[in-house]
């Protein structure tokens, strides 16, 4: 077969690019606005998801600020009583459960508090307020993961009001389910060690949270004005040494109870409030503690509303 002339295959070679130029031409275009498109669905995407993340933890700190508004109007209203029993954060849940559409305020009560709980992880795993991961930064993410599994605790036992509305888990005792998941506790090898080591946790807690109160700068993580965070600091700082001031008590007991190898000194954080009742001036304590829960739960609304909530970028 002859081979084609040199002029032909230059004029292929030519039409081959120039189709290829056309070619490129066209889907250039379509290719650049694809790619707009798709990063724009991204970002929705990303946006999204940020704004969910940020509603259900605005959602969390306001739940949170309920039950210690809650906790902390009944303790007042049991120390100005004199005699009456004070409320822990979970008694708070008991006494909503009796109210008209009871049942309604629990589940959003608890759904709430898991959100919260969800924060917590996020703040605690992904570093969502940016600690870091020096040694403070580290404390401050294990006090949020511990954070994340009380409200996770109080959460279920929300539920658990709601799994059994009406009957026996509504008038019965959180002291004495303690006093159960104590002896449980004790029943295991160096079981009083752990239960003691579980009491020095709690003091601790209390412990961190008077230090806070002290030495934190609560409105660095507010996005309002200078006005508005120096009037709502005072809050705050109340709030943190009076819940931590509740919780040594609280955590003394466990530690003797762990030390005597008995369940019986173990109590909730009411029945820790009504010990302190019973003292010399205790319903002067008892009402101060009250005031201090009230602060710490109109804060916690505060950061429902001013708080910067910055979701991890991994999720975002």
């Amino acid at each position: 077969m002859p081979a084609a002339p040199p002029r032909a295959i230059a004029q292929r070679t030519v039409a081959s690019q120039a189709g290829a130029f056309v070619l490129a031409a066209c889907s250039g275009p379509t290719r650049r606005a694809n790619m707009r498109f798709r990063f724009r669905q991204g970002g929705k995407q990303r946006g999204l998801r940020a704004r969910a993340i940020e509603s259900a933890a605005r959602a969390g700190y306001g739940a949170r600020g309920f039950v210690y508004l809650s906790a902390g109007a009944l303790t007042l209203i049991a120390a100005l009583r004199r005699g009456g029993e004070a409320a822990g954060s979970s008694g708070a849940a008991g006494w909503l459960a009796g109210q008209p559409f009871g049942q309604l305020w629990l589940v959003m009560l608890g759904l709430g508090l898991w959100a919260f709980v969800g924060w917590r992880v996020l703040q605690a795993v992904l570093d969502a307020d940016h600690e870091g991961g020096d040694v403070q930064g580290l404390a401050a993410r294990a006090g949020q993961g511990l954070s994340a599994v009380f409200y996770g605790l109080l959460a279920a036992s929300v539920f658990e009001y709601l799994d059994e509305f009406g009957g026996a888990r509504a008038g019965s005792s959180d002291a004495l389910e303690n006093q159960q998941k104590a002896a449980e506790l004790l029943a295991l090898p160096f079981g009083n060690w752990l239960l003691a080591a579980v009491g020095v946790a709690i003091v601790a807690v209390g412990v961190g949270n008077i230090v806070r109160a002290i030495r934190d700068d609560f409105t660095e993580s507010l996005a309002c004005s200078a006005e508005t965070c120096r009037r709502v600091a005072p809050l705050a700082r109340a709030g943190y040494g009076a819940r931590g001031a509740a919780y040594l008590p609280l955590g003394a007991f466990v530690v003797l109870a762990g030390l005597r190898a008995s369940s019986e000194s173990v109590t909730d954080l009411g029945g820790a409030l009504d010990t302190l009742s019973r003292q010399p001036g205790g319903d002067w304590i008892l009402g101060l503690t009250a005031a201090g829960f009230m602060a710490f739960g109109a804060f916690a609304f505060v950061e429902a509303r001013w708080r910067r909530i910055r979701p991890p970028r991994e999720l975002t």
